[in-house]
This record gives structure tokens, C-alpha cells and sequence, in this order.
């Protein structure tokens, strides 16, 4: 299934907050964001007052966002294996320590801009860490019929505090300084820990096998998306339009600079961004529902293109600003359209990685594409750099051709029951392998090229789960009789891989064991190396 399969989207977004324990997560990580972003707005302005440079302006972006695209695959690999509640309270306790610190020499004047780099790098690589299992812990809370919508709203908080964050921000650095609203950040890192623990996620199920090494993890995470198409898609799709669209974020301290604009202004001025974030995710899932996934897309590049032109021609205030709030509905439109449709085809157990590549995808590569824009801006002028960027995302748009996006099918997420015998007489300890599997057929000469059209889609779902090697041979001897061999890195991720399985590749399993001759057995059996 592919754009029709939006029956989640369609679900009002604000549906999820009736649960509880996801509503208590999700304003607890709202006002972390809030903080967070306040921060990042003090920094940038701070650095832009002791330097004038929007080059280094640019870089404090970069510095806060380096870290997702360093971090986020194996914070996500922690949040799927790890104990989520020690995780976020250990980040978040090194966040809050590090948030006091900053505060407290930006208050002495003792900060310097390499010290504002190294304290955004540092916090930004907490919040890296921290926020898959902070995101999982809420999200595990409602339905999977809920799960789209949680996602979207989740990606509104991000941008509410894109809108409510740089306006406080800018209101207090005007008033009392830049280490007043480093103090922020300590509160709402508290604020978060104790959500966490006071809504811990629910019990996972078949949690008697160890969790997966860090590595391991990493690789089985990136094995699935590359075999799982719609995921890759979103994942090239999402590097295209971040990297491109990174500008109007990075230049805007140089925007608001020719505009005019002081400390407060400057704040207004990404509050009309991160207002129109979150006025257009309330729209997101009617618009997706009605007109396709693909079409949205486009449409919101286009608009956010045009956004990114305004900024570079217009100098008033009153054409600026709205054009800006337009280019946040049009950025969510994209942004939560991406991060939905590929969480919402992902199974539970890798569900947390998907969400790190994305954010992987899109703020690793906005933060290659602000230092990028800014760079470019140096040599042609913040005008320039916003003409090529706006180019640039048109070009993007060339990549449907061959990375078309859809929706997931819920029987790609869904698991099904494992099979129900190991077909051993002894189990082997857990890190023994390599395990290679066969399953042996018998298939009549007439169903032969639809039965193996079936098990070759059925070795795309054996890899995603964790086989490193999927074959199907003829058996010479015996042309009726075909063989299937996939082969797993050891006995636990054997089980790992068994207990992965989804109703739609038990589908193509059963499929496949109808083209069996009647009265010859499917047979099984698993090797271990020696």
C-alpha cells in the first residue's frame, strides 16, 4: 500500500493528548524544546553582538544541530535496547549541570564565542541523546491507530518552541542578558526528567534475550532502511529538502540585522516562522488525507521556496514577517508529513532508529546546510545565499522521480506471532553462530514463477528483521524441490529475528507455502556453524 494507506493520518491530531500519560511526555518535552530553543536564540544573538559576523552567527545553528546528525542514530539504538528512564535522566541531569554553567559565566562575562560554540556543541549533544527515548516514552503510550498523529504533534511542540522560544528569548536577553535565559534551560531539562518518571513506558514483551550491542544495532537499524523502500525515500528526500531549506534558519539573525531588527525583533521574527509550524501541523493530516502524500510535498516546497525569495528581495517588516509564518505551515507540511509516514511503517522494535535516521536526515543535514548557506553567504552576500538556496530546493523536487513517497501499510508494522517451534533439540547459547535457516518447498512446474516472485519479496522483509544473507537455489536433482537459506550473525539474533517477523511477511510466508505440492511437507532446519 502506498498514499491511500492514510486512514492514520486522517486522525484529528490532537486525539492522542486524551491519553494521559502521553499528554503529561509530551507538555513536559514541549517546554524542553521551548527551552532549548531559547537558548540556542541567546546564543546566536550573543555571538552575533560580540562578533558581527553571520558567519559565526550561522555556526552556533551548526553547533547546536552537528550533534543529532552525530549522535541520533546511536541514541536511538540505546532508546530501543536501553532502560529509557535512566537514559533521559542521566542526559538530562548533564544538560541541566552544563545549562547552570553557561548561565553563570555568561552572567560573570566571562563567555567568549569558542565558549559559546563548545556549550552549544555540549547541549546540543544531550539533547541528541536524550530526545529519542524522551519521544519513545510518550509515543509508546497510545495505540498504534494513534501513532501518526503523536508524531505530528511532537513535531508541532518542536516548532511551537521555534515560534514561543526565540520570542521569550528575545524579550528576556533584552531585559536581563544571555544568562538569564541559559537558566531556562536548567528548569525544563528537570521539568522533562521528572515527566519520565512519573509516565515510564510500558513493559516490552519477549525482553529475555539480550539487548543488542551498539554496533550491531546500528547495522541492523541501517539494514532495515535500506531494504525497506518507502523508508529510504523518505530518508533521501528528507536530506534533500533539509540541506537546501537550512537558509532562512541560518541567515535569519542577518535578515532581522537588515530589517533592522534588535534582540526582540529577531525573536518575532522565527516566532512567525514557528507559529505558522504550528498552525499548518494542525492542517498537516487533512491535507495528506485529501491530496496524497507526494502532493503535499511539493506544494509545501514550492512555498517554502518562495518564502526563502522573499526574504532575499523584500526589506519591510509587514511583507517579511508573513511570508515567514507561511514558510513554517509549508515546512511542518513537509517535515511531519516525512517523519509520520516513516515512523508509522516501522515495527515497535526498530521503531526509535527510524525515528533517529530521520532526524538524522533532516537536522544533520540542516546543520551541514547552515554553515553551508552561511559560508556561501560570505562570498555572495545573505541575498545570494538565499537566491541559490531557493534554486536549490526547487532542484530537490527532481528526486521524486526515483524516490517516490507513500504512507505505511499497518501490516508492515504490525508484528505477528513468531513461529512456534525453534526446530532444534538443543538450544545453543545466544552469541553462538553464524544460524543459516532452510526451508525446503516442493512446487509444480506451472507455479513456479509466481512462487518465486513471493519468496523474493519475502527475502526484503528477511533481511529488514536481521538476515545478512537471503538466497532461494533449485535443487538439481530435483527441479520441483526449491530451498530458501537465509543466515543471522548469531542464536540471539536469531530469536531477535523470529520474534520481528510482521503480519505482512507472515503473509508472504503462508503465500508461499500454498504453491507446496499437496502431500509433500514444507521442511525447516537450522544450522549452526561450527
Amino acid at each position: 500500500m502506498n498514499a491511500s494507506s492514510v486512514t492514520v493520518a486522517a486522525v484529528p491530531v490532537w486525539t492522542p493528548l486524551a491519553v494521559a500519560a502521553f499528554r503529561g511526555v509530551w507538555v513536559a518535552g514541549t517546554l524542553f524544546y521551548i527551552g532549548n530553543a531559547m537558548l540556542n536564540m541567546a546564543a546566536s544573538w550573543l555571538m552575533i553582538e560580540m562578533t558581527g559576523s553571520p558567519f559565526l552567527s550561522a555556526l552556533v545553528q551548526t553547533a547546536s544541530f552537528l550533534p543529532m546528525f552525530l549522535l541520533s542514530l546511536p541514541a536511538g539504538v540505546l532508546a530501543d535496547t536501553a532502560d529509557r528512564v535512566r537514559l533521559v535522566s542521566w542526559v538530562l541531569g548533564a544538560y541541566a549541570l552544563l545549562a547552570a554553567a553557561f548561565s553563570a559565566l555568561a552572567l560573570g562575562g566571562l563567555i567568549g564565542p569558542a565558549a559559546v560554540l563548545a556549550f552549544t556543541f555540549t547541549l546540543g549533544m544531550c539533547s541528541a541523546l536524550q530526545t529519542p527515548s524522551a519521544n519513545a516514552v510518550g509515543i509508546d503510550q497510545v495505540p498504534p491507530s494513534l501513532l501518526a498523529p503523536s508524531v505530528t504533534l511532537i513535531a508541532m511542540a518542536f516548532n511551537a518552541a521555534r515560534a514561543v522560544g526565540p520570542a521569550l528569548a528575545g524579550l528576556l536577553f533584552a531585559a536581563v542578558g544571555g544568562g538569564a535565559v541559559f537558566a531556562v534551560g536548567v528548569f525544563t531539562a528537570v521539568g522533562l526528567m521528572a515527566a519520565v518518571h512519573r509516565w515510564p513506558p510500558p513493559e516490552l514483551t519477549g525482553q529475555r534475550l539480550p539487548p543488542e550491542r551498539m554496533w550491531n544495532g546500528i547495522v541492523t537499524g541501517l539494514r532495515y532502511a535500506r531494504h525497506a523502500p518507502a523508508i529510504r525515500s523518505h530518508l533521501v528526500r528528507t536530506v534533500a529538502f533539509a540541506i537546501s531549506g537550512a537558509s532562512v534558519w541560518a541567515l535569519a539573525p542577518a535578515v532581522a540585522q537588515r530589517l533592522g531588527l534588535g534582540a526582540t525583533g529577531y525573536g518575532l521574527l522565527m516566532a512567525c516562522m514557528g507559529s505558522g509550524a504550528v498552525t499548518g501541523g494542525f492542517f498537516t493530516g487533512l491535507l495528506r488525507a485529501r491530496i496524497g502524500l507526494e502532493r503535499l510535498t511539493r506544494a509545501c516546497t514550492m512555498t517554502f521556496a518562495v518564502t526563502i525569495l522573499v526574504c532575499a528581495f523584500f526589506g519591510q517588516r509587514e511583507v517579511v514577517f508573513p511570508a515567514l509564518f507561511v514558510g513554517g505551515a509549508a515546512w511542518i507540511g513537509i517535515t511531519a508529513s516525512l517523519n509520520a509516514a516513516a515512523q508509522t511503517g516501522a515495527p515497535r522494535w526498530v521503531r526509535a532508529r527510524v525515528g533517529s535516521m530521520h532526524t538524522v536526515a533532516a537536522l544533520g543535514s540542516f546543520a551541514i546546510g547552515s554553515a553551508a548557506w552561511g559560508a556561501l553567504s560570505s562570498l555572495v552576500g545573505v541575498d545570494g545565499a538565499l537566491v541559490v538556496s531557493s534554486a536549490a530546493l526547487v532542484l530537490t523536487l527532481l528526486a521524486s522521480r526515483w524516490f517516490p513517497l507513500s504512507v505505511g501499510a499497518q501490516e508492515d508494522a504490525a508484528l505477528a506471532a513468531p513461529w512456534a517451534g525453534l526446530f532444534v533439540l538443543r538450544e545453543p547459547e545466544a552469541d553462538a553462530g553464524p544460524v543459516a535457516v532452510e526451508i525446503a518447498y516442493h512446487v509444480a512446474d506451472a507455479d513456479v514463477d509466481d512462487f518465486l516472485r513471493t519468496v523474493r519479496e519475502l527475502s526484503s522483509f528477511r533481511r529488514r528483521d536481521g538476515a545478512y544473507f537471503c538466497r532461494i537455489y533449485r535443487d538439481l536433482g530435483n527441479p520441483s524441490r526449491f530451498v530458501e537459506r537465509f543466515i543471522v550473525a548469531s542464536w540471539a539474533d536469531h530469536l531477535r529475528w523470529r520474534a520481528r517477523a510482521t503480519v505482512r511477511a507472515t503473509a508472504l510466508e503462508e503465500r508461499a507455502r500454498q504453491f507446496q505440492i499437496r502431500g509433500e511437507p514444507v521442511t525447516t532446519h537450522c544450522y549452526l556453524a561450527q
